[in-house]
């Protein structure tokens, strides 16, 4: 064996020297207290991955944001089949007949397939309730996963996280449910109380209401439609993907998209709700008072109305 002469070692030792400096001189301050390669003796045990067994209903292991949010968003396709009867009898056959007693004719023959014991309950009563309880289940439930999220477990703690946002659809979806109930009341409600059915009531009920009561009649009903359509409009279009929040592109392009969409959702609420309002307030609202005992069993019937009914 040829012996050293210690120059080798030298090299190594200048070698190990030009080293890059170790890489926990980076560790960032927030991990300072562990190791990049922990030890099975660690004294403080990173903590296991956050488990979701409470958010799930043993289904599919989806969580009540997926199930709420599918009974929102299907309960509003048999509530729009109404919606768009509605129209019809309401708004667009009084624009294209100009009579109210020719609009009454197509009312009563339509009135069946949404106002029978079975298909007013499936139609109507159980999809807007589905719809309106599912909404205000899913906020509840963000709301508690927020407090969870931050710990909060005092009144005073819980005071300090905010509520989740609450987009615009939703905003009008909840000044919409009173609405919503009141002219549920007096149109389909109030009669069956008074009288023990609605076979009487049509559209002649509606304008002799619109004649002898105009201030309230022309506000209702205007709000009534604007926020039901803006909400509608808006909701579909979130169900169809194409709510200017769902646009995926970046920059300049996605800028744009969101503001064709945006104008394009406005522009087709304000045409509908238009429409609506035309044949309602221009044709319905014009009619005048009912005549004789008709008018006059309308006039009882908007004097039991509670609180407004002293006016009547």
């Amino acid at each position: 064996m040829i012996p050293s002469d210690g120059t080798d070692d030298q090299e190594r030792l200048l070698g190990l020297q030009e080293l890059e400096p170790s890489p926990v001189e980076d560790t960032p301050a927030e991990y300072a207290h562990d190791s990049y390669f922990p030890s099975a003796s660690s004294s403080s045990p990173s903590p296991p991955p956050l488990q979701h067994r409470s958010s799930t209903l043993g289904l599919s292991g989806h969580g009540p944001v997926y199930y709420l949010t599918r009974i929102q968003k299907y309960s509003s396709y048999a509530f729009s089949i109404f919606t768009a009867f509605h129209i019809t009898n309401t708004s667009l056959i009084p624009l294209l007949t100009k009579s109210i007693p020719a609009s009454d004719t197509y009312l009563l023959l339509t009135r069946p397939y949404y106002q029978s014991p079975l298909a007013e309950p499936v139609i109507v009563v159980l999809p807007l309730l589905a719809h309106v309880g599912s909404g205000v289940a899913l906020r509840l439930y963000r709301r508690s996963q927020n407090l969870q999220r931050y710990g909060a477990e005092s009144k005073t703690d819980r005071r300090r996280v905010a509520w989740p946002a609450l987009s615009g659809t939703s905003l009008l979806g909840y000044i919409l449910a009173p609405l919503v109930i009141g002219h549920s009341f007096v149109n389909r409600v109030l009669p069956l109380w008074v009288d023990g059915g609605s076979s009487g009531i049509g559209l002649g009920y509606v304008s002799h209401g619109f004649a002898r009561h105009p201030l309230f009649s022309n506000i209702g009903f205007a709000a009534l439609v604007s926020v039901g359509v803006w909400h509608s409009v808006w909701g579909w279009a979130k169900w169809s993907n194409l709510a200017p929040a769902q646009v995926t592109d970046s920059g300049a392009e996605g800028q744009r998209k969101r503001k064709r969409r945006w104008y394009g959702v406005n522009l087709l609420s304000a045409v509908v709700a238009g429409l609506w309002l035309a044949g309602g307030l221009g044709v319905v609202g014009r009619a005048g008072e009912a005549p004789g005992w008709v008018g006059r069993e309308y006039d009882e019937l908007y004097r039991r109305i509670p609180v407004f009914g002293r006016w009547a």
